[in-house]
C-alpha cells in the first residue's frame, strides 16, 4: 500500500510527539492516562472497523511494562498505540471517500 504524502506527514509527527521523551519519570497515574486515551482512540478505530492490529499488540506492550513497574516505557507503549490508532482513525475517514477519485480501467 502507498501511504499519500500527507498521510505519512501526519503518521510521522503523531509518531513523534507519541515517542517524545518525557522530561520526568513517569508514574502509574501518567500510565492510566495515556493508557485510556489510547484506549479510547482504538475503540474508535474499531468502532469504525478500521482498528490496526499493531496498534493492540502496543497496548498489549504498554500494559506488560506497567505490570513490570517500567511506567516510563508503559508510557511511551500508550501514547505510540494512541498516535497508531489516530492515524488509523485518519486512514479510515480519508479513503471513506478517496474511492470516489480513483479512474475505474
Amino acid at each position: 500500500m502507498k501511504l499519500s504524502l500527507p498521510f505519512a506527514r501526519l503518521l510521522a509527527l503523531l509518531l513523534t510527539l507519541g515517542l517524545a521523551p518525557a522530561a520526568r519519570a513517569a508514574d502509574e497515574a501518567d500510565y492510566k492516562a495515556a493508557f485510556a486515551a489510547a484506549e479510547a482512540a482504538s475503540k474508535e478505530a474499531a468502532g469504525m472497523r478500521n482498528q490496526w492490529t499493531v496498534t493492540v499488540s502496543t497496548l498489549a506492550a504498554a500494559k506488560k511494562a506497567a505490570d513490570g513497574g517500567d511506567f516510563d516505557r508503559a508510557v511511551a507503549a500508550a501514547r505510540e498505540a494512541e498516535a497508531l490508532a489516530k492515524a488509523s482513525i485518519f486512514q479510515a475517514i480519508s479513503e471513506k471517500e478517496a474511492w470516489k477519485a480513483m479512474e475505474i480501467r
